[in-house]
């Protein structure tokens, strides 16, 4: 290996460093692009689970659940991931990641890039994707700078993932009061994926970030007492996917917040008073049109306290991280198998 190196120019060997994660006296296993996992995504009508990770138990959850499933998959990492874990250790999760699953597409993804320096040092760092979030700006000065990231990114082989459009509430430095998220315009998406030459896009159909995306006062009840936030407004993602045909679409804040995890987390000291998230069929709904990449970090975040709570409840002699976060990683894993099979629909796409 070290003699094909030697033989490459430096520009073919930092690209050949970037999408392997070169390790001496191993075959390289390549992370990719989401390009041909969103372009399969569109026509086969399912989506691709974009988890956010935050340590080695939840990289190794996911992983080991596509890996079962022979599912695609996004590993994200936030700016609060990074902050963390730290950049070199997430990378080294990653590529630890693949070399246990080789054969599972992988790509590695900026989520919510808050600048163009963290989108560079990102792309500069070996992430085969990034997110751009200008979504605060004005439309002109959003263009200008997911075009700016666009540009960059493009000339290492690295993708682009915007938004138009503001969701609602709190995820790491994300933070969005509802009086001012705003759905997106399905008018301004052609020019502004045209100006921009972003690869996709984030919209705003009604999903928010965090375990409380809707009020009580927001939500209808069923017959089991269980709260029913409203429809997702599939008329702008209908209108969006008119203008931009077969143009992946992104679903940010898509956490379902499955009540069995807060049930579990409440019964064991936790306090998460109606935390209500997305139903399920109607991301799967999404995931039959033209959504190919949902995002999920909140379920893991619950699917792992749950694990840890219940197992400390029932052992409380336990004090070795290893008894305790080993059923977090296994809610965790459960979750994400649940997600590929029953929501995005990725099981044997890989």
């Amino acid at each position: 290996m070290d003699l094909i190196l030697a033989c490459l120019t430096d520009k073919i060997k930092a690209e050949f460093l970037r999408f392997s994660f070169y390790q001496k006296g191993s075959i390289p296993m390549p992370l990719v692009t989401t390009t041909e996992m969103f372009k399969k995504a569109y026509a086969g009508h399912y989506a691709v689970g974009a988890f956010n990770i935050n340590n080695m138990e939840i990289v190794q959850a996911v992983t080991e659940a596509a890996g079962e499933l022979n599912s695609p998959i996004i590993l994200q990492a936030s700016a609060g991931a990074r902050k963390y874990a730290k950049p070199a250790y997430l990378k080294h999760l990653v590529e630890a990641a693949l070399e246990e699953y080789p054969n599972i597409p992988m790509a590695l993804h900026l989520d919510h890039g808050a600048d163009f320096e963290t989108c560079k040092d990102c792309i500069d760092g070996g992430f085969t994707s990034v997110m751009i979030d200008g979504s605060q700006y004005s439309f002109d000065e959003n263009v200008e700078l997911a075009k700016r990231v666009a540009d960059y990114a493009h000339e290492r082989g690295v993708v682009v993932e915007a938004e138009l459009g503001k969701l609602a509430g709190i995820e790491d430095d994300v933070k969005v009061a509802a009086h001012e998220a705003s759905y997106t315009r399905p008018e301004e998406v052609e020019e502004f994926v045209s100006r921009t030459g972003v690869d996709s896009l984030a919209i705003a159909i009604g999903t928010s970030h965090g375990a409380y995306k809707f009020k009580p006062e927001q939500c209808t009840k069923n017959e089991d007492g269980v709260y029913v936030p409203p429809t997702l407004r599939f008329d702008i993602l209908e209108e969006v996917s008119r203008r931009l045909p077969d143009f992946p679409i992104v679903l940010h804040g898509a956490s379902s917040v499955l009540p069995e995890y807060v049930k579990i987390i409440n019964a064991n000291g936790g306090k998460l008073d109606e935390a209500i998230g997305i139903p399920e069929d109607q991301l799967r709904h999404a995931a039959s049109l033209a959504v190919c990449k949902i995002n999920i970090d909140s379920d893991l975040r619950l699917a792992l306290t749950a694990g840890v709570r219940q197992h400390l409840a029932q052992y409380p002699a336990h004090f070795d991280p290893r008894q305790y976060l080993t059923d977090g990683r296994t809610f965790v894993k459960d979750a994400v198998k649940h997600k590929i099979q029953n929501v995005l629909g990725s099981e044997n796409k890989a």
